[in-house]
């Protein structure tokens, strides 16, 4: 069997493909496959890096706002549609897959349509509780709408072939437990753990309120261990930020800045509250594990779908949901400290985040795609 798998731009639309192709590998070992992505965005690098063929098309996204260098843009992809729907066409002529699956982004969208319109199996899959533009134009098109979470029906056309299947996490964010966590990280016995984090780039916002939070922890001698990953964005401010506050990283093993954390699963198990952004693939996590979080959506995403994906576990009762707009060092502090003082609370927040874990997604996966293969 031959699938092609397209889709790019963060990781949250590369990780699920990347774990929809391990799916279909552990039931059909020998399917060869062949991902589609763009000739310089993050797939480009991660994906050849994770053993599979890659093929690239170019193609971007209509800017929205009407600005001059905006139009400029938009003509531009115009342009790099005509071409990549030429370029899908040759890369199905070549490879003639059995079976082409969207992950989102702007690039799965001319390689599944033009699959569609060959009258090749299709199948596209949808992070967030917001629907992004690709898949609401690819769900009328395609075989097969895979969701995470039910609520992105509210936005899309009714009669669509669809089904939740959840989302598949990276392996490693189930199994270990909290104590063996804490062991591995050399955690205080009886310290509350907290993680933070704005993702792989970064968010200034956050790590402007975390230099905040942090200082309040020292400064009160709190028993929290904190770990905060500050990205590229906070590669020459956060730690001369938290060092003009008078915190000292370096001699306080309380106090636990990174620009990458590299061993998330384990920090997660260790942690007993996570302050983050609200894309799809963190939810998904802080499922999986099971752990309470305060979650500020990202401002600067196509459809605010941040907002929405966090809302999900805020009307759950698993997440404290902040807006950026709303954010300040002050409130971080008094969210945490209501959480470090309530145990109860935290722990009700780590169990209903728990309950919304699909436990069986490479199940539901397979079985929906295998359904499609059959067919």
């Amino acid at each position: 069997m031959k699938v092609i798998l397209a889709g790019g731009g963060t990781a949250g639309h590369i990780n699920p493909a990347l774990a929809i192709a391990s799916i279909i590998s552990e039931h059909y070992p020998d399917t060869e496959f062949l991902y589609v992505g763009t000739p310089n965005g993050m797939e480009s690098r991660l994906v050849p890096k994770a053993g599979y063929n890659y093929a690239s098309m170019k193609v971007s996204g209509f800017q929205r706002k009407l600005t001059i260098k905006n139009i400029a843009r938009n003509v531009r992809t115009v342009a790099y549609l005509t071409m990549a729907g030429h370029r899908a066409k040759q890369i199905l002529n070549e490879f003639k897959p059995d079976l082409v699956i969207g992950t989102g982004g702007y690039v799965s969208g001319p390689i599944v349509l033009k699959a569609a319109e060959k009258g090749i199996k299709t199948a596209i899959h949808e992070q967030n509780a917001f629907p992004g533009m690709t898949t609401k134009m690819l769900s009328k098109k395609v075989d097969l709408v895979m969701l995470t979470v039910p609520e992105a029906m509210e936005y899309l056309e009714k009669d669509i072939p669809y089904t939740v299947t959840g989302l598949p996490v990276r392996k490693g964010f189930s199994g270990m437990t909290r104590e063996a966590a804490r062991r591995e990280l050399g955690i205080a016995e009886g310290d509350i753990v907290v993680l933070s984090t704005g993702g792989s780039l970064g968010a200034g916002r956050i790590n402007e309120t975390v230099a905040e939070l942090m200082e309040w922890e020292t400064k009160n001698n709190v028993p929290i261990t904190h770990i905060h990953s500050y990205g590229g964005m906070g590669k020459t401010t956060f730690l001369p930020d938290l060092a003009a506050r008078g915190v000292d990283y370096e001699n306080n093993s309380r106090i636990r800045p990174k620009e990458y954390i590299d061993n998330m699963p384990v920090c997660m198990a260790a942690a007993d509250l996570v302050i983050s952004r609200s894309g799809a693939n963190a939810l998904s996590e802080l499922e999986a594990m099971g752990r309470a979080s305060i979650l500020i959506p990202s401002p600067n995403v196509a459809g605010n779908h941040q907002y929405h994906n966090a809302m999900v576990l805020g009307k759950a009762g698993a997440a404290i949901v902040i807006e950026e707009k709303n954010l300040t060092g002050q409130t971080l502090i008094d969210n945490v400290n209501d959480l470090y003082r309530d145990k109860e609370r935290l722990n009700r927040f780590a169990q209903r985040a728990a309950s919304l874990y699909v436990p069986d997604t490479p199940e539901r996966v397979f079985k929906a795609l295998d359904e499609l293969i059959k067919k």
